[in-house]
């Protein structure tokens, strides 16, 4: 053999053995080995849908700069599956071991993005949590993360596996209610005034640090710590990128718009409450895109419920389509379809209804859902590993370059509402066009070292 064939034939075997250790091939058999990345109240339902999961993932680690919520964590898995998981402080302990082939991190929205680059850095899968990111321009650098390294990662909009709701997709892309103009996102999500709290020491056993991460120092306090983070514009994105951020999801889904708007508005406040809350309580948000609209409405005080059919129940969560020949509602009781009776109505017949003649509308369709409420997860995670093993991310049903896309959706709303005026949009590009306050803040300033890359 030739010096030179030789060296050829040694690059290409070490090519492919450093491959295999850093991206290991899994059969169909194979349990997938997670760690869980954020501890807290999410945390504990990735923990029991993985659980759930017995024959395809083993729960090998746990992470959270929290010592008390490891603790907890440590015994749930013991109870739930009989083994002791490892515990990380730091999750690039758990990205950099060898006993975890993906992660599943439900963690504060303004960590998603940094993580996920690690994580994809390190050759590990990633199912990470909605909103898919903090910024717009982190959704743009986990694409490509996702990508240069042949990652999976799925976003946490477990609607896209909900049967009902994949199916009234369908229905709509089939014109069930014709064409569609007008998607809107409903989240009638009561809440209360968080009040005041002190900056306080830390307590024992958080790294404060860490969990800030790349959000600026700020003094520990209790309403910036826990579930109240998604309250100021520094961790959270406001009910819009929490709650909201499904639905909005289910809005860009359903309408079926790839492009971006011509123009987004958003106004609101944050109403009667006098506390630490930098978010509105109170957002109306409107995407146009010249021949069709995504509208928005988030409210956090007593709502009515509002419109026909699917309105439920005053605390609503959904979404309403509408087309030319009938509008749709779904939600997580189901979804339903109501059909005009009056057909055609234009000319004299149009004025005639004007008069007198009002169209009526019958329910055509009313399908509950499939799965129980409380395991909509389980089929989202299912999906996540079944396309681990394929290694094919378009199989993926909220694969991040969607999820990312969604979010800006939510980015952007809140950009309009910080600036105080509507943005104008390249639809081709999805900038923002001739604002440079707004323009801004498709990023922030990073904290050393915890920086988003410019090159990932």
């Amino acid at each position: 053999m030739q010096p030179e064939t030789a060296r050829r034939q040694f690059v290409k075997a070490a090519a492919a053995a450093i491959a295999t250790a850093q991206f290991p091939i899994l059969g169909a058999n194979d349990r997938i080995n997670v760690g869980i990345v954020g501890l807290g109240g999410r945390g504990g339902n990735h923990m029991n849908s993985y659980a759930a999961l017995d024959s395809d993932v083993r729960i090998a680690g746990l992470c959270d700069v929290n010592q008390s919520a490891r603790e907890r964590a440590v015994a749930l898995v013991r109870k739930l599956k009989g083994y002791d998981a490892k515990d990380y402080a730091d999750m690039r302990a758990m990205f950099d071991s060898k006993d975890v082939d993906a992660v599943s991190m439900p963690l504060p929205n303004h960590w998603h993005a940094l993580a996920t680059i690690w994580a994809c850095q390190a050759g590990k899968d990633v199912y990470i949590e909605k909103p898919a990111c903090h910024n717009i321009f982190e959704g743009v650098q986990m694409v490509k993360a996702a990508r240069k390294y042949n990652r999976m990662v799925q976003v946490g909009s477990q609607g896209r596996s909900q049967a009902h709701k994949m199916r009234a997709i369908q229905l709509l892309q089939e014109g069930a209610i014709g064409q569609v103009y007008h998607a809107r996102g409903l989240c009638f999500r009561r809440r209360f005034s968080m009040g005041h709290s002190p900056d306080e020491p830390v307590p024992a056993g958080l790294d404060w640090d860490r969990f800030l991460g790349p959000a600026q120092w700020k003094p520990y306090s209790k309403n910036k710590f826990a579930y109240n983070w998604h309250w100021f514009w520094d961790t959270g994105n406001g009910d819009i990128g929490n709650q909201g951020a499904h639905e909005m999801d289910i809005c860009c889904w359903g309408l079926g718009r790839t492009g971006w708007p011509v123009s987004v508005s958003s106004t609101g406040g944050k109403f009667v409450w006098k506390d630490d809350q930098e978010t509105p309580n109170t957002q109306q948000s409107a995407f146009n895109f010249g021949d069709a609209q995504i509208t928005f409405d988030v409210r956090n005080l007593p709502t009515p419920p509002e419109g026909l059919g699917g309105m439920r129940e005053p605390d609503y969560v959904g979404n309403i389509f509408y087309g030319d020949t009938g509008f749709m509602t779904v939600d997580h009781a189901g979804f339903q379809v109501f059909k005009s009776t009056a057909g055609d109505v234009s000319g004299d017949a149009a004025r005639g209804a004007g008069a007198g003649n009002r169209e009526k509308y019958e329910k055509a369709m009313d399908e509950p859902p499939q799965e129980k409420r409380g395991d909509t997860t389980i089929p989202h995670i299912k999906n996540f590993l079944d396309a681990i093993r394929a290694r094919d991310h378009k199989l993926l049903r909220a694969d991040i370059e969607i999820g990312a896309r969604s979010a800006a959706f939510c980015h952007l709303a809140n950009m309009s509402y910080r600036v105080g005026r509507s943005l104008k949009m390249a639809q081709s590009t999805g900038r923002v066009l001739g604002d440079e306050e707004a323009d801004a803040l498709l990023t922030r300033n990073y904290r050393e070292p915890y920086v988003v890359p410019d090159q990932v």
